[in-house]
């Protein structure tokens, strides 16, 4: 039988082989040294520094035999960033990418919900292959909407906020923003998300369980005529 705790427990495991809470702490390592060095000793250092400290948290995820997936695709943003900097020759240009990312996720996540597939619901299913039945359980699709619309208004937020103190030219204010709307907040968001998830799952599980037990409850009709037969004969 499928539980759905014990998938969110392998879910679990899963986030935590993907670096866990160290790894989202030391993905603001890059990003907290650029601000810092750029205020120092000026852009080409504080980009040299970030890309430095991108490998820095790459060997030693390496040392200690962690998983390295996200230090590389740490190092391959920052590298993005770092790039984009030097081509605009503004600091602020290494938060560009960041912010037209969340653009594009929040764009995503919202139009997944204006055509009634919630990419939240899209993704569980797909991680745990169980089709689309979901779909047509009104109350799950309400949750999977719920979870995914939290996702837009973080995706949005992200992107309202920081492409405003870009155009402004806040680049302290816009690290800060980073960092604070970064894994905190994405934090909230996958606590909501779990438990609208649940909530979904087990709207399923109901309604599962009201499909058989009305299945058991159905009487059999060649098991019933013999009987009215019978008494008409004995009449």
């Amino acid at each position: 039988m499928w539980h759905p705790h014990s998938v969110f427990d392998q879910q679990q495991s899963r986030l935590d082989q993907l670096g866990g809470v160290s790894g989202l702490i030391q993905s603001t390592v890059p990003i907290v040294v650029f601000i810092v060095t750029n205020t120092i000793a000026g852009l080409t250092a504080a980009i040299w520094v970030a890309l430095g400290a991108a490998v820095a948290v790459l060997v030693w995820r390496m040392v200690r035999k962690d998983a390295i997936q996200p230090a590389i695709s740490g190092f391959i943003g920052v590298g993005i960033c770092a790039f984009i900097a030097h081509r605009t020759g503004e600091a602020r240009g290494f938060f560009l990418f960041g912010i037209y990312t969340s653009l594009v996720y929040g764009s995503v996540f919202l139009l997944s919900v204006l055509v009634r597939w919630p990419l939240v619901g899209v993704l569980w299913s797909f991680l745990n292959e169980r089709g689309t039945a979901w779909r047509r359980n009104r109350t799950a699709l309400r949750y999977y909407d719920l979870a995914t619309g939290v996702w837009v208004l973080v995706f949005g937020a992200r992107y309202l906020v920081q492409a405003h103190l870009y155009d402004t030219d806040q680049t302290g204010m816009l690290a800060f923003a980073r960092l604070a709307m970064g894994w905190p907040l994405a934090a909230v968001a996958f606590l909501v998300c779990v438990i609208a998830v649940r909530k979904a799952d087990q709207a399923i599980e109901d309604a599962s369980r009201g499909d058989e037990a009305s299945a058991s409850g159905e009487s059999d009709p060649d098991e019933a005529a013999p009987h009215s037969g019978e008494q008409g004969t004995r009449l």
